[in-house]
């Protein structure tokens, strides 16, 4: 059964940023876009690149080891190297709190 479970306060990652949170062994590439946050694998499909050291572009992370590129509202691949998109979790905000589905 899926739960939600704290990673982060709000103010822990600027608007434009990524972070890299880990929740039962599972790392999660959280990401802060116009007051909105996103959580997506941090493990690129393509030779498992950190995601949450990406260039965040709009709602778009280049994988900084070999340059496929993701939406992180999705998970969906945008495009290559990586053959396919990475799971996406449900983010949501109880005060300062962040919090995602796992």
């Amino acid at each position: 059964m899926a739960a939600f479970a704290k990673i982060a306060k709000s103010d822990d990652i600027q608007p434009g940023q990524g972070k890299m949170v880990e929740v039962d062994g599972k790392k999660i590439a959280l990401f802060h876009i116009d007051g909105s946050f996103y959580a997506i694998d941090d493990t690129c499909t393509h030779r498992g690149g950190p995601l949450s050291e990406g260039n965040l572009n709009g709602n778009q992370v280049t994988c900084p080891w070999h340059g496929a590129v993701f939406d992180v509202t999705t998970g969906g691949v945008l495009r290559p190297p990586a053959p396919r998109g990475v799971s996406r979790y449900n983010v949501r905000v109880e005060g300062e709190d962040i919090e995602v589905e796992i």
